[in-house]
């Protein structure tokens, strides 16, 4: 396909899903939407059929907890990675493209995880097939963060977080179907289905008109300092370095940002699959729940989570993203040793299902705090950098949950995972404003730099005009 771009005097030769913007509708966020929610249901299956799997895994293969830990550490280190490099494929390529070709590439690696024959076959390819699945909450929530006007920014994409929660529903569901009667290798093999919803879906999603313009604006910027510009002195202009983590770093307010989400992210990560890798280990071994059981009052806990998310949402629209994430965080905090000291067999249902509605709070937020806070020339890789940098620090969160554990001690584990919750809504408390930017504005890293590229275009223009010789992008 011809994907060519007058421009001036000359040719700009831009990628298949640049240009496109005139396939946008008023309806296309909608579209959007539905590509981003299912992708995020296929990742919450995937994130939560290793949990399902550990007491299984740990018979099979005559794990240790610290070892069946390990596997969800290796998950987080790989989505950790995946998603930092995730993140700068979204500014380089494309949301939806990153998103589709995640999709496929964790879907294959994970059915792959079904033919394993040894704990560290599984072990490695659980953390490659996971590079994959660290991508794709950044990207999903990056495409609806630039798709959705400010006004209803935090309720479309706190809807969107119960994505994620419906597939963890999905993999309780198919776990209490699959694994009593098939074992575990069966709940993995399934995974291959989505791999051809991605490659479909993607050619009904146009990219983001911001991501798209900001996109031109790059290329227009590298293929005029590309050109030797000659002015009557015979000056040379050269374009400003593409290098994105240059540009977040070099601007005080992007590099200020990013370390205080790093950090962020870094204590949520570890509360947040410290408790999903855990909680189910815990109620069947600790509050000795029959596996159906188990299962059961896990559907009933992820149910309250999407309503929490939604909630959130709604909450941060109307009264703004700080308040409602650090509420989330610190109640979050203050209830996880309440499950631990005060349950009853007839009150652990109640327990989970307040829990579950609490911790679903700050991530039906925390994509769109996020959005607001970098411009879009670097918010693909600004957020997958922190936000997966984090992901790294918390990749400790199941082998160190799972070697307190080992000593005997629930409690601790769980005190431990509150406190990390704790600092995580410390920091945005203090230190994070809300809406810096617009995710609907092709916004630079500066001001400065859009004069740059507007003086660059006017001096190829007359340059271009005075030597009749049209410069065209190769």
């Amino acid at each position: 396909m011809n994907n060519d771009m007058q421009h001036g005097a000359g040719t700009l030769k831009l990628p298949s899903n640049v240009g496109t913007m005139h396939r946008i509708t008023s309806n296309t966020w909608k579209m959007a939407f539905i590509f981003a929610f299912i992708s995020l249901v296929i990742d919450g299956v995937d994130i939560m059929l290793l949990s399902f799997s550990l007491t299984s895994l740990k018979a099979e293969f005559g794990l240790s907890t610290f070892q069946a830990g390990m596997l969800g550490s290796s998950s987080l280190a790989g989505m950790a990675l995946g998603g930092i490099s995730g993140g700068w494929a979204c500014d380089k390529y494309g949301r939806v493209k990153t998103i589709a070709w995640s999709v496929v590439f964790f879907s294959i690696m994970t059915c792959i995880l079904g033919f394993t024959q040894s704990y560290e076959q599984f072990l490695i390819l659980r953390f490659i097939g996971a590079f994959g699945l660290g991508s794709l909450y950044m990207a999903c929530n990056t495409l609806m963060a630039e798709y959705v006007p400010t006004k209803y920014r935090t309720t479309v994409l706190g809807t969107l977080q119960t994505g994620q929660t419906v597939g963890y529903i999905v993999a309780t569901l198919m776990a209490g179907a699959i694994i009593p009667d098939h074992g575990w290798r069966m709940l993995f093999y399934v995974t291959i289905i989505p791999a051809a919803f991605a490659l479909i879906f993607m050619r009904f999603v146009p990219e983001p008109k911001s991501w798209q313009e900001a996109k031109i604006e790059q290329i227009k910027r590298r293929e005029l300092g590309a050109e030797t510009l000659q002015t009557d002195q015979t000056t040379v202009r050269q374009a400003p370095s593409e290098s994105i983590y240059k540009r977040i770093f070099g601007h005080t307010n992007h590099r200020k940002m990013f370390l205080l989400w790093m950090s962020t992210a870094a204590f949520l990560q570890f509360g947040y699959y410290g408790v999903n890798n855990w909680m189910p280990t815990y109620l069947e071994t600790e509050l000795s729940m029959n596996f159906k059981a188990m299962t059961g009052y896990m559907v009933g806990a992820y149910t309250a989570m999407i309503l929490g998310k939604i909630l959130a949402g709604y909450a941060a629209d109307k009264f703004g993203r700080r308040i409602t994430f650090v509420f989330g965080t610190v109640a979050t905090a203050a209830f996880l040793p309440i499950i631990i000291f005060y349950n009853t067999p007839s009150n652990i249902a109640y327990l989970l299902v307040t829990f579950g509605f609490l911790y679903g709070i700050p991530y039906g937020v925390n994509a769109t705090y996020m959005a607001e806070s970098f411009s879009t020339d670097v918010r693909g890789t600004a957020i997958g950098g922190a936000y997966n940098m984090g992901r790294l620090g918390a990749a400790i969160a199941p082998a160190t949950i799972g070697f307190i554990a080992a000593g005997g001690s629930f409690t601790m584990a769980f005190i431990v995972m509150g406190a990390a919750y704790f600092i995580a809504g410390v920091i945005p408390g203090f230190f994070i404003r809300e809406r810096q930017f617009d995710p609907q504005q092709a916004t630079l890293s500066s001001d400065a730099e859009k004069e740059k590229l507007a003086a660059m275009d006017v001096n190829a223009t007359e340059s271009d005009a005075k030597e009749a010789k049209p410069a065209t992008a190769k």
